[in-house]
């Protein structure tokens, strides 16, 4: 069975009403990211960035999986799939598919700000005093701009293995997120889907562009290599 690696980014989400940066303006909800999704923020406003994060929890009981991450689990039964996302949401855990990397983390689930190991399952709104174990404050368990991202070795050696290559709702100007793509075999076949491209053949020559959002687009993906 070929292994398919999938990298998702917002546009894969925004079907099912989660907003995009990029639709935003370079907002994420009224917010700049400066404000909000860095160590430094964290520092100097931390109540600010948990009830950012706290609405952005909430949020996700209020939306489900849209048709495109029903057709990434539908994929399944003909591919070995592995899903590397950039979003924090829960929606491809939802949808039932198997194998799933989170690159900048899981708005479901917080840790410590001492041990980064120190991860627990967190349905409900994040305070100031909420501590681990040893009395350590806890944070959102998202890889905010200009920390490391953990999960980047394990990706990069998926990516290595991929026989086919799909890239959906992306910019592929988020790095290091962005620069996965580099690190497939030269033989590798490409998908994107966007409803606005970012590369072009010029750029990957074995690339299939497909212009359309997530569900159709995703949907189209599955008339090319399944049906």
């Amino acid at each position: 069975m070929k292994n398919i690696v999938v990298l998702t980014g917002a546009g894969m989400s925004a079907e099912s009403g989660i907003k995009t940066f990029r639709d935003a303006g370079g907002l994420w909800e009224g917010f700049e990211i400066e404000e909000v999704a860095t160590p430094g923020a964290f520092e100097k406003n931390p109540k600010l960035v948990f009830d950012f994060y706290n609405q952005r929890r909430k949020q996700l009981f209020d939306v489900k999986p849209n048709k495109a991450h029903h057709y990434l689990k539908d994929l399944e039964n003909y591919y070995n799939v592995t899903i590397i996302t950039q979003n924090v949401d829960d929606l491809h855990e939802r949808a039932k598919s198997s194998k799933i990397i989170h690159l900048h983390g899981e708005l479901r689930k917080v840790r410590s700000t001492k041990d980064e190991t120190f991860v627990l399952d967190w349905e409900t709104d994040l305070h100031l005093g909420d501590v681990d174990t040893k009395g350590n404050q806890l944070r959102p368990h998202i890889v905010w701009f200009g920390e490391p991202v953990p999960m980047l070795d394990k990706a990069i050696k998926i990516v290595k293995e991929a026989d086919i290559l799909v890239i959906i709702g992306t910019s592929m100007k988020v790095y290091p997120a962005a620069s996965l793509i580099n690190f497939i075999k030269l033989e590798t076949p490409i998908y994107f889907i966007d409803p606005k491209p970012t590369v072009s053949k010029n750029n990957y020559k074995n690339l299939t562009l497909i212009k359309n959002g997530a569900v159709n687009g995703t949907k189209d993906l599955l008339k090319k290599l399944v049906y």
